[in-house]
């Protein structure tokens, strides 16, 4: 925690300034609604007996009340876990009981899971639905309406405690220390973010993604904070978003890779539709973005564009701006936040331009809750953090990522990252989605095996499949152009844009 800012809440803003909108509904919170509420919300968190320093999940889609019970949340003093909706009952399970959760806040949607998850595993902690009463389970709505909408007596600063996405092993909780302090107190990351992005009272920010996801969570919460307002799309799609921008005058946006390859595979005309003048900034993160397609952004967006490389650990920051991007193609920025290291396979620094793991020296501490191997594992003996990731930096400091240690392949003794594979084959018309992943070869130990989804129209084929080969052989070395290719409708990609690699792995691995 850093300086006290009593005036960053909503209380402090315009009552009837909207706060948020849902955008799949058209629903409007004003910031004297956002209040009202969320103090209800922090008084039924008391009467529940969730003190602070506490801790409550919540399962819901995009919805109104999902950020209304963070707003609660934070001002109650307690941590709160936003849970994937895309987890199954064992997955849910295992995160109530890893973190701890004495409530969990859930929507209709998913009310259904309660029944199984009490029957199949141990007994979980309570429930409450949004909206009317489902299954037996009583509603937070109408406990809510019981309460008070002034402050709680004894307000402190909450704050998330989220799970990483679990692309290559089971999510793991990022927990930050809780110190008391007074609500409003102001976090690094919230002026990270603000320095960075200048979310203030003008900012109208477009939310493309799920809120249980840190980086559309932090963002709409931080705009939210700062007297902006923030639009909720309540799922993905390219031409409603350019939509959206239009009608609200967006200004900032947040976007991940795959959706800069959707709009671009938009028709010439619907994209040309749209007037997205009013944005003033464009923030991507979540994955490595290919050259072309940032170029054509560029090209499309103009230098409103930000990259920036982050964890939900937040142990390091780095970010880059259009201008400077040019100039250093492929970077995902110098350090914001902690200072970079390379290092190599036995921890020893390497120098400028060699590739190694990605550490961060000064970054913010953290720790995977409830595992300590993990986090001595993201440790080395200097006290640097490093989330895995393989890459770079140029003599003037400019990060450059290769891939994640994980992903790598090893075909024939030689090491493999699969990125670039990627990248070129989402280059090419036909493709919509690439991933590309190792798989056993009895002579080279692991093959370079691409699970491509073409764009809508185009059918798979034999021919095509040679045609994706003799793209990928004019553009990169033999060694990282796939030996096979196999056609899907769809990659198991998480909604903010990264790819479930270690399912499509064992789908290879399962049999042997």
């Amino acid at each position: 925690m850093s300086d006290i800012d009593t005036s960053w809440q909503p209380r402090h803003h315009p009552a009837d300034k909207a706060a948020f909108v849902m955008a799949a509904t058209g629903e409007s919170v004003s910031f004297g609604a956002l209040e009202a509420r969320a103090n209800q919300g922090a008084h039924l968190l008391r009467a529940t007996g969730i003190e602070a320093g506490a801790h409550i999940a919540i399962l819901m889609e995009n919805r109104r009340e999902m950020l209304e019970v963070c707003f609660a949340a934070d001002r109650a003093g307690v941590y709160y876990t936003t849970i994937s909706t895309h987890l199954g009952p064992e997955e849910i399970a295992y995160i109530l009981g890893d973190c701890d959760a004495q409530l969990l806040i859930t929507s209709a949607r998913f009310a259904g899971l309660i029944p199984k998850l009490r029957a199949d595993f141990a007994e979980i902690c309570a429930v409450r639905v949004v909206g009317a009463g489902l299954n037996g389970l009583p509603s937070w709505d109408q406990a809510l309406a019981d309460q008070p909408t002034t402050p709680i007596p004894d307000e402190s600063q909450g704050l998330d405690m989220l799970y990483s996405s679990g692309t290559t092993g089971r999510p793991k909780g990022i927990k930050w220390p809780l110190e008391p302090a007074p609500l409003g107190t102001r976090t690094m990351l919230v002026d990270l973010l603000t320095g960075l992005f200048g979310y203030g009272p003008d900012t109208l920010y477009l939310s493309t993604a799920p809120l249980y996801h840190a980086a559309p969570l932090r963002h709409s919460m931080v705009t939210i904070k700062s007297g902006g307002t923030a639009v909720i799309m309540g799922r993905f799609d390219a031409e409603e978003a350019l939509r959206l921008i239009e009608e609200h005058r967006i200004t900032h946006s947040q976007w991940v890779p795959t959706m800069f390859v959707r709009l671009l595979k938009l028709p010439q005309a619907v994209r040309e539709k749209y007037d997205l003048s009013s944005m003033q900034m464009a923030v991507h993160a979540a994955a490595p973005c290919p050259l072309e397609v940032k170029h054509e952004m560029l090209a499309w967006w103009g230098d409103i564009i930000h990259e920036y490389y982050a964890g939900t650990e937040n142990n390091g920051f780095t970010a880059i701006t259009s201008r400077e991007w040019r100039v250093h193609p492929g970077s995902v920025g110098r350090a914001k936040l902690g200072v970079i290291h390379i290092c190599g396979e036995t921890g020893e620094e390497l120098p400028v331009g060699q590739e190694g793991e990605i550490f961060f020296e000064n970054g913010h501490q953290f720790a995977y809750h409830k595992d300590p191997e993990k986090t001595r594992r993201a440790t080395n003996e200097k006290g640097w953090t490093t989330l895995g990731d393989i890459g770079r930096v140029d003599p003037e400091g400019y990060l450059y990522l290769t891939d994640r240690k994980s992903f790598m392949i090893i075909s024939g003794g030689v090491n493999v990252y699969p990125q670039e594979t990627e990248d070129t084959l989402l280059n090419h018309p036909a493709v919509l989605d690439a991933a590309v992943i190792g798989i056993p070869h009895e002579d080279f130990g692991e093959a370079v095996h691409a699970v491509v989804q073409l764009v809508p129209n185009i059918e798979a084929s034999d021919g095509l499949r040679e045609i994706l080969f003799e793209f990928c052989r004019t553009k990169l070395s033999s060694i990282k152009c796939p030996r096979s290719i196999e056609f899907r409708g769809s990659l198991p990609r998480t909604e903010t844009g990264k790819l479930h690699k270690r399912l499509l792995r064992e789908e290879y691995l399962a049999p042997r």
